[in-house]
């Protein structure tokens, strides 16, 4: 990748005469990093630090897999700089006094970081450590996500934006060239990983960057020419799709590098289909990372603020219900097989996360907020911009995307239909076959003397029935849809987070 003269966002001047400290949040990479570039570039001492924050480890939305990801990630960057006197300090506890430990040290710095487009308990501490930099004459510079724009109300140029930022240069530096501070000059405590933090499980991808850019030639090597045949299917998907999505969230790699990437590759013969797939799923991630950025309250209600009315189960018996949903015992098995395969390995592909919303809001009736933290703690590649909207949208509550109540029964017969991704993850439904596999209930005496199966005991019964949930949902779902107010806030959504030229598309409905 050519190397960049400056970014455009550069600031003009950098105060001289300090350190300039990079603090690493969701960017865990050295290259394609404007932080990094830009704390190189007046050749004063740079020092990396990751701080594991108390506010993550108390988030719920956060995951052991994910902390384990986090650790290899760090210990790739530390291994990159082995020769250069270990400039990465990973510390822990709170953020601020951090910072009060590093002013105690150096007196004045300078401050590089990525802006992230996270939860409101980062938002809030970002706010703090702004302040605070002010008050101490801290020169704090943040670099943008992506292609994503911070405070953007509308989407009148986003598209074009997207595109010069996805081929513009990568920010890379020469590793050799930069004035590195040895970790063991700075008076921070070191972090010390718990025991849990270093096991390895074979069913997770691991974490690094080099493993981010192994990933992502694997992907063009062969698998990835099936992409756009198999993205839907529970079992080939895991094969077909890039999984790079982990490190996009925890930015192994960046998006501008995936993009740039899959260019040169653009013309191999075969790929055509896949790739445009493919891309437009690059196009994607930051359009939904945009909504979040754009109106970040949806982290604590509906973004149609008129959803705040709709009526959903909030009986004890939901309670068990959403246990049985949470742990993979519903008796559905397609919804079983994902759950407990995403416990196992933290990932399935998009259509599935999809079922799984719907199921939970749709066929259950239970509120999204109810599941949303827990989908967010079993996916390794948990990445807050994309996952409140997605699952707004999949739960039917934006008033501007279609209702789509996915009926698991059909999904596991047309995108598994064998069964080979529910045996794999149920095991206790191995001794059935198709059709049989999909609706285990409906097994008569003979087939179950046959199979030595017991409905209710070898599997669960469903906790309720596909049939007669999915006509309850669809009326109240598609009757609350036609309110006004929900209507006339579907208008703002549009307004505030579509491109005008697509807009036609979510009126339907």
């Amino acid at each position: 990748m050519a190397l960049l003269t400056m970014p455009d966002n550069t600031p003009e001047k950098l105060t001289p005469e300090r350190v300039n400290i990079v603090w690493l949040k969701r960017d865990l990479r050295l290259r394609d990093h404007e932080p990094l570039y830009i704390a190189h570039q007046n050749g004063q001492p740079v020092l990396l630090l990751y701080v594991v924050e108390d506010i993550l480890q108390q988030d719920p939305h956060m995951d052991i897999r994910h902390w384990r990801f986090i650790w290899q990630s760090l210990k790739d960057i530390e291994q990159q700089l082995a020769l250069f006197a270990s400039p990465l300090s990973v510390t822990s506890g709170d953020f601020l006094q951090t910072l009060w430990l590093l002013k105690k040290q150096f007196g004045r710095f300078n401050l590089f970081s990525q802006q992230e487009i996270g939860l409101e308990n980062t938002f809030k501490r970002d706010r703090e450590v702004a302040a605070w930099c002010e008050k101490n004459d801290i020169f704090w510079h943040e670099t943008p996500c992506g292609a994503v724009i911070r405070g953007l109300t509308n989407r009148e140029h986003w598209d074009k934006h997207w595109q010069k930022t996805m081929r513009s240069a990568t920010a890379d530096v020469v590793l050799e060239d930069v004035n590195w501070i040895n970790r063991a000059q700075i008076d921070i405590p070191k972090f010390i990983p718990p025991e849990s933090w270093l096991a390895t499980q074979e069913t997770f991808q691991p974490g690094g960057e080099k493993r981010a850019w192994y990933t992502l030639h694997n992907f063009f090597k062969e698998r990835g020419k099936d992409y756009a045949w198999s993205i839907s299917k529970p079992e080939a998907s895991r094969r077909a799709c890039s999984r790079l999505s982990p490190y996009l969230a925890w930015g192994n790699i960046s998006l501008r590098q995936v993009y740039q990437f899959t260019l040169t590759h653009w013309d191999k013969k075969g790929w055509r289909r896949a790739l445009v797939a493919f891309v437009s799923r690059l196009h994607w991630h930051c359009h939904f990372i945009q909504k979040f950025e754009s109106e970040c309250a949806m982290e604590g209600r509906p973004v149609n603020q008129a959803y705040q009315h709709f009526q959903y189960d909030d009986s004890p018996q939901s309670e068990i219900i959403l246990r049985a949903w949470q742990t993979g015992n519903t008796g559905i098995p397609l919804v079983d097989a994902c759950m407990r395969c995403l416990q196992q390995t933290g990932y399935i592909n998009f259509r599935m996360r999809a079922m799984l919303v719907s199921y939970l809001v749709h066929h259950l009736d239970i509120d999204w907020r109810r599941g949303v933290s827990h989908l967010g703690k079993l996916f390794l590649d948990f990445e807050p911009g994309i996952h409140y909207p997605q699952f707004q949208m999949q739960a039917g509550v934006t008033g501007a995307n279609m209702i789509r109540i996915y009926n698991p029964i059909k999904q596991g017969q047309e995108h598994d239909p064998d069964g080979e991704f529910i045996k794999k993850w149920v095991p206790e439904l191995r001794i059935l076959d198709a059709p049989l596999i999909h609706t285990p209930w409906q097994i008569s005496p003979i087939e179950a003397q046959m199979f030595d199966f017991e409905p209710g005991k070898t599997y669960p019964l469903p906790i309720v029935l596909p049939e007669d949930s999915y006509k309850q949902a669809q009326q109240k779902h598609w009757s609350f849809r036609k309110r006004d107010d929900v209507k006339q806030e579907g208008k703002r959504i549009l307004a505030r987070h579509t491109v005008p030229s697509t807009r036609h598309k979510y009126k339907r409905g």
